[in-house]
C-alpha cells in the first residue's frame, strides 16, 4: 500500500481490553480511530488475570512490556486442592520462561486496564455512548447511539462485549436478509455464577502467602457442593479471590442473570453463605477476604461461553467477547481479544485503498487466521472449566481420571503448546523467539519490508 493512500477511519465500540488494545495498535500505524464506550467513565472490575508468551511479544513491540511487568508478579504455580488443602493437580511455571522466552505473569484486571487506557489519547475515547443501531453501505458506516448522536466512518469494530450492541445490530440485519446461521441466534450458554474481588493490603500474619513475591493461584474444589473458590496473591500484600457456583439446568435460565438475591457478602444463611465460612487457601476464611475488600471492588458475574460463526459483514467486524465468549478457567478470554486486535490491525495495515472489496478481503483474512485458534482455545477452556468447576458425577469422574491417570508430562506439554501461537504486529519490528520451544511461523508483511528498504536514488 502506497504511503499516499488514505487509511480508513475506524470506529471502535467498547473501551474494554480488546478495544483499547486495538486503539493502541492503530495509534502506532497512524490510522485514525475513535473509541465509544457505553459507561460514563473508565471503570473496570474483576480479579486476577495472567499472560504468557502468546501475547507478551506484542507488548515488547509496543514498548510497554516493562510497564506490564511493573504491575505484575511472576506466576509460581496453579494448584487445585481439595477442601483439606490436599494437592490434587496443577501446573508448575518455574521453567516456563526458559522454554518460551517470557515469564507467566499475573496482575489485577483494573490495573491492566488502566495501563492500556494511559496510552490512548484521551480525546479519542468518548463515554456514555451506547450503540443503538448501525447502518452501512458502499460509502461508509454510521453508528447511532442511545443518546441520539451519530458517528460516521469507514469501518466499525464491535469490541463491546458478550452482549455487543454492534453484533446485535449486525445480526438483526443479516437475519432479515436470511444470512444469519441458526447457531448465531442462540443465546450464550450460562453454567456458573461467580463473585470476585481484590482485597486491600492484608496483614501477613493472618494471610502469610501475600509476602512471598510470586503469584500463586490456588483453587479449592469442593466434592460435596456446587462450589469452588480460589485465591491469587498479588503485589502490595493483596489477594485476588473468587467464589464460583455451578448452576443446574433450572438456574441456568435467561432470567437468572437478573436475579442476584442469592449473592451476598454476608454469611446469613443464603445459599452462598455455605461457602463464606470455609477456609481460604490464602489464609483466613472466604468471609475474611470479602470483609477486606471494598464493596466497589466486588463484582458478581455469570460465566458464559459461545463461539459465534459470523464475525464480519460489509464494513462491520467483531473482536473479543463480541465474537467469542470464553470461560475464564484457561485464562484465554483477554489474550484472545488482544490476539484478535493484533491480527485485525495487521489486516487493516495491508488493506490498500478503502473500498468495499478490500474491506471484505481484510475481514475475511482476519477471520480465516483467527477462527481455528479461537475454536481450539475455546475447547480447552471448556475442558478446563469441567476440571476446575464441574460438580456433576460425570465431571467428577473425568476430573479423577485426568488428575490421577494422565501423566503430568503430557499435561505440561499441552499447556506449553499454547505458547507456540503468538501473532505479532507485522507493522512493528519483529521479536525473535528467545525460548527453546518452536513458534508458529507468521507471514511477513510485504508492505513493511518495502517501507524499510531505502529507496533507490533517482537517476
Amino acid at each position: 500500500m502506497s504511503s499516499q493512500i488514505t487509511p480508513p477511519m475506524v470506529l471502535i465500540a467498547g473501551a474494554g481490553i480488546g478495544g483499547l488494545f486495538l486503539g493502541l495498535l492503530l495509534e502506532r500505524q497512524n490510522v485514525p480511530y475513535m473509541i465509544y464506550e457505553r459507561a460514563p467513565e473508565i471503570r473496570c472490575l474483576g480479579s486476577a488475570m495472567g499472560f504468557g508468551a502468546n501475547i507478551l511479544p506484542v507488548f515488547e513491540q509496543l514498548g510497554i512490556l516493562e510497564e506490564m511487568l511493573a504491575i505484575s508478579q511472576p506466576a509460581k504455580a496453579l494448584d487445585m486442592l481439595d477442601t483439606e488443602f490436599k494437592f490434587m493437580s496443577g501446573i508448575d511455571f518455574s521453567n516456563y520462561k526458559e522454554l518460551t522466552g517470557y515469564p507467566t505473569i499475573m496482575f489485577t484486571r483494573p490495573e491492566f486496564h488502566a495501563l492500556l487506557y494511559s496510552h490512548i489519547p484521551k480525546e479519542k475515547v468518548v463515554f456514555s455512548k451506547r450503540v443503538l443501531s448501525l447502518e452501512q453501505n458502499e460509502i461508509g458506516v454510521m453508528l447511532r447511539m442511545a443518546d441520539g448522536s451519530t458517528y460516521h466512518g469507514d469501518i466499525v469494530v464491535g469490541a463491546d462485549g458478550a452482549y455487543s450492541g454492534v453484533r446485535q445490530g449486525l445480526y438483526k440485519h443479516l437475519d432479515r436478509k436470511g444470512f444469519l446461521p441458526a447457531s448465531d441466534r442462540e443465546e450464550l450458554k450460562m453454567g456458573h455464577l461467580c463473585m470476585v474481588g481484590t482485597t486491600d493490603s492484608l496483614d501477613p500474619e493472618k494471610f502469610p502467602t501475600v509476602t512471598n513475591g510470586t503469584a500463586h493461584f490456588q483453587r479449592i474444589i469442593n466434592s460435596g457442593a456446587p462450589f469452588t473458590w480460589h485465591t491469587v496473591n498479588m503485589r502490595e500484600n493483596r489477594l485476588c479471590w473468587g467464589v464460583t457456583m455451578q448452576l443446574d439446568s433450572s438456574r441456568a435460565s435467561k432470567d437468572t442473570r437478573f436475579r442476584n438475591s442469592e449473592w451476598t457478602s454476608d454469611a446469613d444463611g443464603s445459599i452462598m453463605g455455605k461457602v463464606f465460612t470455609s477456609k481460604s487457601p490464602g489464609g483466613g476464611t472466604v468471609q475474611d477476604l470479602i470483609d477486606s475488600t471494598p464493596k466497589e471492588k466486588i463484582s458478581n458475574v455469570f460465566l458464559e461461553e459461545k463461539l459465534f460463526e459470523t464475525w464480519y459483514h460489509g464494513r462491520t467486524v467483531l473482536i473479543g467477547d463480541a465474537a467469542h465468549k470464553f470461560l475464564p478457567t484457561a485464562g484465554q478470554g483477554a489474550v484472545n481479544a488482544m490476539q484478535d486486535a493484533v491480527v485485525l490491525a495487521n489486516c487493516i495495515y495491508e488493506m490498500g485503498e478503502v473500498t468495499p472489496a478490500n474491506i471484505t478481503t481484510a475481514f475475511k483474512t482476519y477471520f480465516d487466521e483467527r477462527y481455528a485458534p479461537v475454536k481450539r482455545m475455546m475447547n480447552k477452556s471448556k475442558f478446563m472449566g469441567t476440571l476446575q468447576l464441574g460438580q456433576t458425577w460425570k465431571e467428577r469422574i473425568l476430573r479423577h481420571i485426568v488428575f490421577n491417570w494422565i501423566p503430568k508430562r503430557i499435561q505440561m506439554e499441552q499447556f506449553l503448546k499454547d505458547a507456540s501461537y503468538r501473532p505479532q504486529a507485522t507493522f512493528l519490528e519483529y521479536i525473535e523467539n528467545r525460548g527453546v520451544l518452536p513458534v508458529t511461523p507468521q507471514k511477513v508483511s510485504e508492505r513493511y519490508a518495502k517501507e524499510r528498504t531505502p529507496k533507490a536514488a533517482s537517476v
